[in-house]
């Protein structure tokens, strides 16, 4: 099976680097070590199906049939792997960029109407473990994650309705987009990844404003 993932590992490291993810390019490959199954598997029909696009994966999967998706996804969810040390703020950044940042994610702003990432995430942000289609937001860059927010600000990026991440998104600033993936970017991972996630898991939340 890892022969036949390196047209994967290529982008996203190989496991002799003990950090899928962090490659030469690590600011746009984000880490698929550990992500629960249903979450890889939930992405890779997105790249099939047309709701994510980025050309490479797209040509990777367009033919591939649910079966082999999810034995792609269940192959990555469950490599145990550490976790790259947490990025530093770009010099510069300000006490107050940083409080919004820790705001946005652990409590976001309700004068705007935007849901915390906690509240769906999980309060650790490691992802919710009732909701294994939802991703932890640790450990992976900060340029990647603020590419993701812009992805489904633009529409890049969909997802079937409700679509919370577009609503959220296009709610932010991009002094909030910078400010939250900034903070995000340097936590450091305290859960372990999840790695036993079944196949099945329940539909994607809502979060409320907290």
């Amino acid at each position: 099976m890892a022969k036949r993932m390196q047209a994967c590992t290529t982008c996203h490291g190989a496991g002799s680097t003990a950090t899928v993810g962090r490659t030469a390019n690590e600011v746009y490959f984000p880490r698929i070590a550990g992500k629960p199954a249903p979450y890889l598997y939930n992405q890779l029909v997105n790249f099939r199906d047309g709701r994510r696009h980025y050309g490479l994966m797209v040509g990777l999967v367009e033919h591939q049939s649910d079966a082999a998706l999810m034995e792609m996804a269940q192959y990555f969810a469950q490599l145990q792997l550490p976790y790259p040390e947490p990025q530093a703020p770009p010099a510069g950044t300000s006490s107050a960029a940083m409080q919004r940042g820790q705001q946005l994610a652990l409590r976001g702003d309700a004068s705007k109407g935007i849901a915390s990432c906690a509240s769906c995430h999980g309060a650790a942000l490691q992802g919710d473990r009732s909701y294994l289609s939802i991703p932890g937001l640790l450990g992976l860059p900060r340029d990647y994650l603020a590419g993701q927010v812009g992805a489904w600000q633009t529409g890049m990026r969909k997802a079937h309705a409700p679509d919370c991440m577009a609503q959220i998104a296009r709610k932010l600033t991009p002094e909030d987009v910078n400010a939250v993936v900034t903070w995000l970017a340097a936590q450091p991972v305290r859960l372990p990844s999840q790695t036993s996630a079944p196949a099945q898991s329940l539909p994607m939340p809502c979060g409320g404003v907290k």
